[in-house]
């Protein structure tokens, strides 16, 4: 039996985004970054609460990312929160300015990642939820908790 094996590695993950909004449509993006950055990434030193990606002159960029300064970085280190560049191409661009142009939808990075030696961002069009969307969310979560545990303590008989 072969294994599949995928060279994807999370490195950080927004996972608040997908309780604060509803993801309409997502897509992986390469990101502009320095040695130093990378190096701090991979040791898992990267934040993407609060982050999001905004267009601005015809490219997109990300927005309040955290990326710790590398320790042995010295003086190539730079600001860690500072606008970081997305690699899409025009069309893609375009696409993303046409559903944020809509009133309520924002650009969020779910997650940032390796893939074949390269750091990717997850990046999702989303749409924010109400109080009571969130809720109702709660809710149904915890309603299929329940029956979960109530069909793993029927199978025990």
């Amino acid at each position: 039996m072969a294994k599949s094996t995928s060279n994807n590695k999370t490195l950080a993950e927004n996972r608040k985004a997908r309780h604060d909004y509803f993801i309409e449509e997502s897509m992986e993006t390469g990101i502009e970054l320095v040695g130093t950055e990378v190096k701090s990434i991979r040791l898992g030193k990267a934040n993407l609460k609060d982050s999001y990606a905004e267009i601005k002159n015809g490219e997109v960029y990300v927005c309040n990312m955290h990326i710790s300064p590398y320790e042995k970085g010295n003086i190539y280190n730079r600001d860690p929160l500072r606008d970081r560049k997305l690699l899409l191409h025009k069309s893609e661009i375009s696409r993303l300015l046409g559903f944020t142009t809509q009133k309520g939808y924002t650009l969020i990075p779910l997650s940032l990642y390796l893939k074949n030696g390269r750091v990717k961002v997850n990046l999702a069009v989303a749409r924010g939820k109400k109080n009571y969307d969130k809720r109702d969310a709660m809710l149904e979560k915890a309603a299929k908790r329940d029956i979960d545990r109530q069909m793993k303590e029927k199978s025990k008989y």
